[in-house]
Protein backbone atom coordinates (compact mmCIF):
# COMPACT_ATOMS: atom_id res chain seq x y z
CA UNK A 1 0.00 0.00 0.00
CA UNK A 2 1.56 3.43 -1.38
CA UNK A 3 1.41 6.23 0.97
CA UNK A 4 -1.41 7.85 -0.34
CA UNK A 5 -3.16 4.79 -0.11
CA UNK A 6 -2.60 4.69 3.36
CA UNK A 7 -4.09 8.57 3.61
CA UNK A 8 -6.86 7.43 1.52
CA UNK A 9 -7.54 4.72 3.97
CA UNK A 10 -7.53 6.86 7.28
CA UNK A 11 -9.93 9.56 5.36
CA UNK A 12 -12.78 6.54 4.65
CA UNK A 13 -12.45 5.41 8.15
CA UNK A 14 -13.51 8.62 9.58
CA UNK A 15 -16.71 10.05 7.28
CA UNK A 16 -13.40 11.72 5.16
CA UNK A 17 -13.12 14.45 7.80
CA UNK A 18 -9.64 16.08 8.06
CA UNK A 19 -7.55 18.50 9.87
CA UNK A 20 -6.95 21.11 7.86
CA UNK A 21 -3.58 23.45 8.23
CA UNK A 22 -2.94 26.42 6.73
CA UNK A 23 -0.43 29.34 7.71
CA UNK A 24 -0.53 33.05 6.83
CA UNK A 25 2.01 35.43 5.95
CA UNK A 26 0.66 38.04 8.17
CA UNK A 27 0.18 36.02 10.89
CA UNK A 28 2.16 33.58 13.30
CA UNK A 29 -0.01 31.21 13.94
CA UNK A 30 -1.67 28.46 11.75
CA UNK A 31 -5.61 28.42 11.07
CA UNK A 32 -7.02 24.78 11.60
CA UNK A 33 -10.44 23.90 10.59
CA UNK A 34 -12.22 20.40 9.71
CA UNK A 35 -12.87 19.74 6.17
CA UNK A 36 -14.51 17.03 3.79
CA UNK A 37 -11.49 15.45 2.09
CA UNK A 38 -11.12 12.58 -0.92
CA UNK A 39 -7.92 11.28 -2.42
CA UNK A 40 -9.05 11.06 -6.22
CA UNK A 41 -7.34 11.87 -9.74
CA UNK A 42 -6.63 15.52 -11.08
CA UNK A 43 -8.73 16.81 -13.82
CA UNK A 44 -5.61 17.49 -15.51
CA UNK A 45 -2.32 15.09 -14.88
CA UNK A 46 -4.39 12.50 -13.78
CA UNK A 47 -2.41 12.06 -10.91
CA UNK A 48 -3.35 11.43 -7.36
CA UNK A 49 -4.07 14.76 -5.19
CA UNK A 50 -5.90 15.16 -1.94
CA UNK A 51 -8.98 17.85 -2.77
CA UNK A 52 -11.55 19.32 -1.11
CA UNK A 53 -14.17 21.72 -1.72
CA UNK A 54 -13.43 25.22 0.04
CA UNK A 55 -16.44 28.44 0.74
CA UNK A 56 -14.32 31.93 0.78
CA UNK A 57 -12.81 32.55 4.11
CA UNK A 58 -9.75 32.68 5.88
CA UNK A 59 -8.75 28.84 4.76
CA UNK A 60 -8.79 30.38 0.68
CA UNK A 61 -7.48 33.36 1.57
CA UNK A 62 -4.58 31.96 3.24
CA UNK A 63 -4.43 29.32 0.51
CA UNK A 64 -4.21 32.09 -2.12
CA UNK A 65 -1.62 34.15 -0.02
CA UNK A 66 0.61 30.65 0.56
CA UNK A 67 -0.48 27.53 -1.56
CA UNK A 68 0.11 24.74 0.17
CA UNK A 69 -1.56 22.82 2.62
CA UNK A 70 -1.07 20.16 5.87
CA UNK A 71 -3.82 17.80 5.61
CA UNK A 72 -4.35 15.22 8.98
CA UNK A 73 -6.97 11.92 9.00
CA UNK A 74 -7.02 9.71 11.91
CA UNK A 75 -9.37 6.68 12.42
CA UNK A 76 -8.64 5.64 16.25
CA UNK A 77 -5.60 5.86 16.85
CA UNK A 78 -4.09 5.42 13.72
CA UNK A 79 -3.68 8.41 11.67
CA UNK A 80 -1.73 9.76 8.70
CA UNK A 81 -1.10 13.32 7.48
CA UNK A 82 -0.23 14.73 3.79
CA UNK A 83 1.43 18.39 3.27
CA UNK A 84 2.01 19.59 0.06
CA UNK A 85 1.43 22.69 -2.70
CA UNK A 86 -2.14 23.40 -3.46
CA UNK A 87 -4.06 24.16 -6.84
CA UNK A 88 -7.08 26.26 -6.52
CA UNK A 89 -10.08 26.16 -9.04
CA UNK A 90 -13.19 28.09 -8.53
CA UNK A 91 -15.33 31.04 -9.52
CA UNK A 92 -12.34 33.22 -8.53
CA UNK A 93 -9.36 31.08 -8.82
CA UNK A 94 -10.03 30.31 -12.97
CA UNK A 95 -8.00 27.19 -13.97
CA UNK A 96 -7.03 27.82 -17.69
CA UNK A 97 -8.43 24.30 -18.67
CA UNK A 98 -10.88 23.86 -16.69
CA UNK A 99 -14.36 25.54 -17.80
CA UNK A 100 -17.34 26.52 -15.79
CA UNK A 101 -19.14 23.00 -16.96
CA UNK A 102 -15.49 21.12 -15.96
CA UNK A 103 -15.64 23.15 -12.74
CA UNK A 104 -19.34 21.54 -12.17
CA UNK A 105 -18.41 18.51 -12.88
CA UNK A 106 -15.25 18.43 -10.47
CA UNK A 107 -16.77 19.72 -7.53
CA UNK A 108 -19.87 17.50 -7.65
CA UNK A 109 -16.82 14.47 -8.36
CA UNK A 110 -15.04 15.27 -4.85
CA UNK A 111 -18.19 16.00 -3.03
CA UNK A 112 -19.11 12.62 -4.18
CA UNK A 113 -15.64 11.47 -3.29
CA UNK A 114 -15.68 12.70 0.15
CA UNK A 115 -18.90 11.02 0.70
CA UNK A 116 -21.79 13.33 -0.03
CA UNK A 117 -24.71 12.94 -1.21
CA UNK A 118 -27.48 15.82 -2.59
CA UNK A 119 -30.98 15.18 -3.34
CA UNK A 120 -31.21 17.56 -6.22
CA UNK A 121 -27.48 18.29 -7.44
CA UNK A 122 -28.62 21.53 -9.69
CA UNK A 123 -29.59 22.82 -6.61
CA UNK A 124 -26.16 21.52 -5.56
CA UNK A 125 -24.79 22.75 -8.70
CA UNK A 126 -26.77 26.12 -8.11
CA UNK A 127 -25.42 26.35 -3.97
CA UNK A 128 -22.00 25.81 -4.67
CA UNK A 129 -22.04 28.98 -7.72
CA UNK A 130 -24.01 31.24 -5.59
CA UNK A 131 -21.00 30.71 -2.57
CA UNK A 132 -18.18 31.18 -4.74
CA UNK A 133 -17.23 27.59 -3.27
CA UNK A 134 -13.33 26.57 -4.69
CA UNK A 135 -12.30 23.10 -5.11
CA UNK A 136 -8.73 23.11 -3.57
CA UNK A 137 -6.49 19.94 -5.25
CA UNK A 138 -3.19 19.30 -2.93
CA UNK A 139 -0.40 17.51 -4.17
CA UNK A 140 1.15 15.01 -1.75
CA UNK A 141 4.90 16.06 -1.34
CA UNK A 142 5.00 14.12 1.89
CA UNK A 143 2.79 11.77 3.33
CA UNK A 144 2.93 10.12 7.22
CA UNK A 145 1.73 8.11 9.32
CA UNK A 146 1.81 6.24 13.17
CA UNK A 147 2.61 2.39 12.51
CA UNK A 148 -0.50 -0.20 11.77
CA UNK A 149 -1.59 -1.01 15.15
CA UNK A 150 0.09 1.24 16.90
CA UNK A 151 -3.41 1.93 19.26
CA UNK A 152 -3.27 3.28 22.34
CA UNK A 153 -4.68 1.10 25.39
CA UNK A 154 -6.84 2.53 28.05
CA UNK A 155 -4.77 2.32 31.39
CA UNK A 156 -5.47 -0.93 33.61
CA UNK A 157 -4.74 1.88 36.58
CA UNK A 158 -5.22 5.26 37.28
CA UNK A 159 -2.09 7.49 36.51
CA UNK A 160 -1.78 10.15 39.29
Amino acid sequence: MTTIDVFASRLAEDRHLAVLVTTSPQRPDPQISVVNAAVINHPISHHLVVAFVARPGAKLTNLRAQPKATLVARAGWEWAAARGPVELVGPDDPHPAIDNGALTLLLRQIYHAAGGHHPDLHEYDRSMLTERRCAVLMSTEHVWSNPPGSEHLEPTTPIL
